[in-house]
C-alpha cells in the first residue's frame, strides 16, 4: 500500500466488525423507507457525530434476512478519537440487532472489497426439511468444491457480472453446510445448499443462513494500524504503526519541533524506523 495515501491526508481508513440479525432488518444496502444493516449502522454513527468520506463499503455484501456473526464496514475518516470508547457508545446506543465487535485502522480510500480474501458462510437448514440422505449430500459438497464456472448456481443479476470462475470449498458437518470462498455470486450459496439437500437448485431461504467470517487478504492484514507501548521519543505523544513494522505514525504537539530545521531530526528518526508520517494532536 501507498505511503503516499497516508501522507496527503489526515484521514485514516476504519474496519467496524460488526454482527447482526439479518431476520430483523430489510435488506443489507440502504433502502428508503426501510430498516437496513448499513442504513441503521450510518444512523447510529451519525447520532454520535462520527463522518467519513464517501460511502460505506462491505467485506461482504448479505442478502435480505441474511445474518452475521462477523461482517466488515469499511470507511475513511478523520476521526481521531479513542476506537474502544467508539465502539462502547455505538453499542449502548444500539440494540441486540446490530453490534460492533471490534474496529481496526488502516489506509484510507482502499477498494475494499477487493482486498477481502474469502468469505465464510454457515446454512443451517431444519432437519426435518432436507431432503437428501447423508451420502448424497457429502458426495456432492466434495463434487461442488473446487475452482470452476459456477454459474448455474446463481440468479439472473449473476449471470450479468463478468467473471464467474469461483473457487469454493464446502463441507457438511453436524447438520450444517459449510463454505467457503474467494468470491460468491449473488444467491450462489443458497442456492448450492438447495441442490446438495433438497436435490433442487433453487435459493432456500436467507434467514438460514450466516456469514460467519471475513477473511483479509495478506497486504491489508500486514497494514492494520496498533498502538506501540513503552516507545518513548521525545516531543511524541503517541506512537502507531503497521502490523509489518514498516510504517510509524508519530502523533505529536510539537510538529515543527520534532521534523526539525531542513527536516534534520526527522531524518535521524528515519534512519532508526524507517517509514515515518507526523500527524500533529
Amino acid at each position: 500500500m501507498d505511503i503516499r495515501n497516508i501522507e496527503k491526508t489526515e484521514k485514516f481508513g476504519y474496519m467496524f466488525y460488526i454482527k447482526y440479525d439479518g431476520t430483523k432488518f430489510h435488506s443489507f444496502d440502504e433502502m428508503n423507507g426501510k430498516k437496513t444493516v448499513k442504513g441503521r449502522f450510518k444512523e447510529l454513527m451519525t447520532e454520535l457525530g462520527f463522518t467519513w468520506a464517501k460511502g460505506i463499503q462491505q467485506g461482504g455484501r448479505t442478502d435480505a434476512k441474511v445474518s452475521a456473526t462477523e461482517n466488515i464496514l469499511y470507511v475513511s475518516s478523520n476521526f481521531n478519537g479513542e476506537m474502544k470508547e467508539l465502539q462502547e457508545n455505538f453499542n449502548n446506543l444500539s440494540d441486540e440487532t446490530l453490534k460492533i465487535t471490534m474496529i481496526k485502522k488502516t489506509f484510507p480510500n482502499l477498494s475494499f472489497p477487493e482486498l477481502i480474501e474469502r468469505r465464510e458462510y454457515i446454512y443451517e437448514y431444519p432437519k426435518k426439511r432436507i431432503k437428501n440422505d447423508l451420502e448424497i449430500i457429502e458426495e456432492l459438497c466434495k463434487n461442488l468444491s473446487g475452482k470452476y464456472d459456477v454459474s448455474e448456481f446463481t440468479d439472473k443479476k449473476g449471470l450479468e457480472l463478468k467473471e464467474h470462475i469461483r473457487e469454493v470449498n464446502i463441507e457438511f458437518k453436524n447438520g450444517k453446510l459449510y463454505f467457503s470462498g474467494n468470491s460468491f455470486m449473488p444467491k450462489q450459496v443458497r442456492i448450492m445448499s438447495g441442490y446438495i439437500l433438497t436435490g433442487k437448485k433453487e435459493a432456500l431461504e436467507g434467514r438460514y443462513l450466516t456469514l460467519s467470517k471475513v477473511v483479509l487478504n495478506e497486504e491489508l492484514r500486514r497494514n492494520i494500524f496498533e498502538k506501540v507501548e513503552g516507545l518513548k521519543i521525545e516531543g511524541v505523544e503517541k506512537i502507531e504503526r503497521n502490523v509489518e513494522k514498516t510504517l510509524y505514525i508519530f502523533y505529536t504537539n510539537r510538529k515543527s519541533e520534532l521534523i526539525g530545521k531542513n527536516g534534520k531530526n526527522i531524518k535521524s528518526l528515519k534512519k532508526i524506523y524507517g517509514n515515518i508520517v507526523v500527524r500533529e494532536l
